[in-house]
């Protein structure tokens, strides 16, 4: 299982005395204690007491991501992770029923304003102009409605505190706050001084009780940017995208977590007060507490606080689309502001599937300086500068990936190669019985290490239960410890074969193929 906010386990360098004498014979008997408590409305409560600490990381996660979504609403997931910092009827505002109107109001604007963007679209779509978004072909009353839309911003504004939620934690000693959203999840997580534990019980029971959008509107321009900082104006993020909506034929991964622009755009408040009591309800939410406190306090505290809550009308729906076996190679040529590389990806399983463990040491054989992919590739044959492998397991699906960057004077093709004839080894001959233990050495040792902090503790523990449970940082160390060297020459067979991948090849402007293709395109348009 591939965690994320851990660190690498792959890494075999700096290791402790402690770690470096870790076997998988010990790692099976680790056994982190945690006690589960289940309020009456269906939230799950994980305590992990440890002394000594004066803080305590505390979080929760709700069972929701990007994958939950569908098309017209992609990125609210993430969305939704911004907007949970907007505060509640208390904090974040300074004239709650005003706020209210206001709200109201900016919800009727922009459903009138969605119903003139409509019209642009049709218009669009049919050739009489050539974008939506013209000034010049707005009607007189979508124009008057951006500057109602204007004026409740405005007012708005001057009705509501700042990042006030942020400003009650700061000042009570709290510290950390932030929240993540991937795929499968939105987690949030603060450190919390043990004597402001009550703090974040209200603070956090109220965000999910008496939610209010602030800002909505606004947050998704917030939003939009934070997508061309990191994916529209980096040198390969748009082409990122393209690759995995290439990859996934069918399967919902297929879109950004952050969304699809127009998406953004659109989505309404009625869409994410939807989202919100489906997926942000008690029974699909876990809380984690680490660190110097007492359990039986924070039981009680739980049931004051969060017992408020009430359970979900209806259960989450499961993800119904699935990923569609793929038959044939699929292929990418981009050309980009980058390094010369290649990506190599294949579909292979979710988390917890029998095969997981195999083919996470297969990675770990292959990656990382003492890796197969650096001898063979950097050091030997010198046609890379740096290579990289790892298996993805996600919830509901999983993808094993390697990938290289060419160095001068070689290709992308070269790197491509290279890369075939060390995994065609691997399908041949078993890896030795040494290096397989190096290998799950270095995955006992990143075991061990995530242990012993309470914030990196917390986070395997929520990001687990979500998936499969939080007992699997306990039972999944053995399942790794039992693969053999068999096991990892059947799963290289099995899944990384020619019909099952997909290949992104990286030239810079510069490169002899570029200019090449360039020239082909530039006649074919003449």
């Amino acid at each position: 299982m591939t965690l994320a906010f851990t660190t690498n386990s792959r890494a075999a360098l700096a290791l402790t005395l402690a770690v470096a004498v870790l076997t998988p014979a010990a790692v099976q008997a680790q056994n982190v204690a945690v006690e589960e408590y289940v309020l009456e409305n269906g939230m799950r409560f994980l305590m992990r007491p440890k002394k000594g600490d004066p803080n305590i990381a505390v979080g929760w996660i709700a069972r929701v991501g990007s994958v939950n979504e569908r098309p017209g609403i992609t990125g609210l997931a993430h969305l939704f992770e911004h907007m949970m910092f907007k505060g509640t009827q208390v904090i974040g505002t300074r004239d709650i029923e005003k706020n209210l109107k206001i709200l109201t109001d900016l919800d009727r604007v922009k459903n009138d304003i969605a119903r003139e963007e409509a019209a642009l679209a049709v218009k669009q779509r049919l050739g009489e102009i050539p974008t939506p978004a013209r000034p010049e072909d707005r009607s007189r009353g979508h124009n008057e409605l951006l500057r109602e839309l204007d004026k409740l911003t405005t007012a708005e504004r001057g009705v509501i505190v700042k990042d006030e939620f942020d400003k009650v934690y700061t000042s009570a000693g709290a510290s950390g706050m932030n929240a993540g959203t991937t795929n499968d999840f939105t987690i949030y997580f603060i450190n919390v001084p043990a004597n402001k534990l009550e703090l974040w019980f209200w603070m956090e029971s109220d965000r999910l009780l008496n939610p209010v959008f602030r800002e909505f509107y606004s947050e998704r321009d917030v939003v939009r940017e934070e997508r061309r900082l990191r994916i529209d104006s980096t040198p390969i993020g748009r082409f990122e995208e393209e690759f995995d909506a290439l990859f996934w034929s069918s399967s919902p991964y297929a879109w950004p977590v952050i969304g699809w622009p127009c998406d953004i755009e659109a989505i309404t408040r009625d869409e994410a007060m939807d989202f919100f009591g489906v997926y942000y309800a008690p029974n699909n939410l876990t809380a984690c507490l680490v660190g110097d406190f007492d359990p039986a306090a924070a039981k009680e505290l739980a049931r004051r606080y969060f017992g408020r809550l009430k359970r979900g009308p209806r259960e989450p729906p499961g993800l119904r689309t699935r990923e569609v076996p793929q038959l044939a190679e699929r292929r990418m040529i981009a050309v980009a502001e980058t390094k010369p590389r290649v990506r190599v990806r294949w579909h292979t399983v979710p988390d917890g599937h029998v095969d997981e463990p195999a083919l996470t040491l297969l990675a770990s054989v292959l990656s990382g300086k003492t890796g197969r992919l650096y001898k063979a590739l950097v050091l030997d044959h010198k046609v890379a500068n740096d290579v990289d492998a790892d298996q993805d397991s996600l919830k509901h699906e999983g993808y094993f990936e390697v990938d290289g960057t060419a160095k001068p004077g070689k290709t992308p093709e070269d790197v491509e190669k290279a890369l075939y004839a060390e995994i065609e080894r691997l399908t041949k001959e078993p890896v030795s019985a040494r290096e397989l233990e190096k290998v799950k050495n270095q995955e006992a040792a990143a075991d061990y290490r995530r242990l012993r902090v309470n914030f990196s503790l917390l986070m395997q523990l929520l990001i687990r239960d979500a998936h499969r449970g939080w007992h699997t940082i306990n039972t999944d160390p053995p399942r790794v410890a039992a693969v053999t060297a068999a096991d990892i020459q059947r799963v290289a067979s099995t899944y990384l074969s020619s019909a099952n991948r997909t290949v992104a090849i990286y030239y810079t402007k510069e490169s002899p193929v570029a200019e090449g293709r360039a020239k082909k395109t530039e006649g074919a348009q003449r």
